[in-house]
């Protein structure tokens, strides 16, 4: 019998944050998400991601200790309680990427991960956080991640994360095959002219190299008062041959679906043997430098 997972994605647009406190951006992104998952649960999803610090907007455009009020304990604070209620209620894996607290001054950019039943399996800590460019001043607010590459057996298959920035690194995306996951989450919030032409390459390749499903998606629209550029949408998933499944649109609030075959994992790696034929042992020199120092 085929495994088929039918899963899903978010992208959303936040408007002027001018003239708006914490907490109305806050009511006004989640009533926003809370509609996509009620869409998402109707449709049949069984594991949802929703977008890079979904509850408000990109604030590292600009450096300002007001976002640090965003910042909540995982898993209890009460997105990710409120999360486990809907993954319960709707039978459905939640993936829910959010501004982390885990003591006051030491804030990460996490993702929660909530299984089907509303039960707390863990979280993913952004690895690599740029600071770079006029709109990128992510040192401002997070550490670095300190959990590794996890990889969670969800109800519906393994499950791993890797947010924005990290999607550069094909370190952590081997990692994340050499422990298991079947799907790779990758939450974004990227902007045209900047990354455009590398989404569809880097994220793919990704599914490519290590024989497994991908889903990555970015917000939409221009967040003002900043000028840092389009959040291009484009949400999508893709194969682990580099077929992209389905696309979402470039400057639409949507859900993005796609079944996805888990059985193909086992085709792919059946004809490219990347994993058996990987040579650790003539890899030392990647990080001797580093030790060295």
């Amino acid at each position: 019998m085929t495994r088929i997972v039918k899963c899903g994605l978010t992208q959303v647009s936040c408007p002027d944050s001018r003239g708006m406190g914490n907490d109305e951006l806050k009511e006004m992104m989640m009533g926003k998400h809370l509609s996509l998952i009620e869409d998402a649960a109707r449709d049949g999803v069984q594991i949802l991601c929703l977008q890079e610090l979904f509850y408000g907007p990109y604030f590292c455009a600009e450096q300002d200790t007001r976002w640090y009020d965003l910042t909540e304990p995982v898993p209890d604070g009460p997105t990710t309680k409120a999360m486990q209620a809907l993954a319960k209620k709707h039978g459905m894996v939640l993936i829910v990427p959010v501004y982390e607290e885990e003591m006051t001054g030491v804030y990460y950019n996490t993702a929660a991960v909530i299984d089907a039943d509303g039960s707390y399996l863990g979280k993913y800590r952004k690895t690599h956080i740029p600071h770079c460019l006029p709109g990128f001043w992510e040192k401002f607010y997070f550490k670095p991640g300190n959990l590794g590459y996890p990889v969670f057996q969800t109800r519906y298959g393994k499950v791993g994360v890797y947010i924005c920035y990290d999607r550069h690194f094909p370190e952590g995306a081997r990692a994340l095959g050499l422990a298991g996951a079947e799907i790779v989450f990758i939450p974004s919030a990227t902007t045209a002219g900047h990354s455009e032409y590398l989404w569809k390459l880097e994220q793919v390749s990704h599914a490519v190299a290590n024989g497994y499903f991908v889903g990555t998606n970015n917000r939409v629209g221009f967040e003002k008062p900043w000028d840092i550029g389009e959040f291009y949408g484009s949400s999508y998933f893709c194969d682990p041959r580099g077929e992209i499944l389905s696309l979402g649109s470039r400057d639409k609030d949507e859900l993005v679906v796609a079944d996805l075959d888990l059985d193909m994992i086992g085709e792919v790696r059946a004809q490219w043997q990347f994993y058996r034929d990987r040579r650790p042992e003539a890899y030392g020199s990647l990080t001797a430098a580093e030790e060295a120092q």
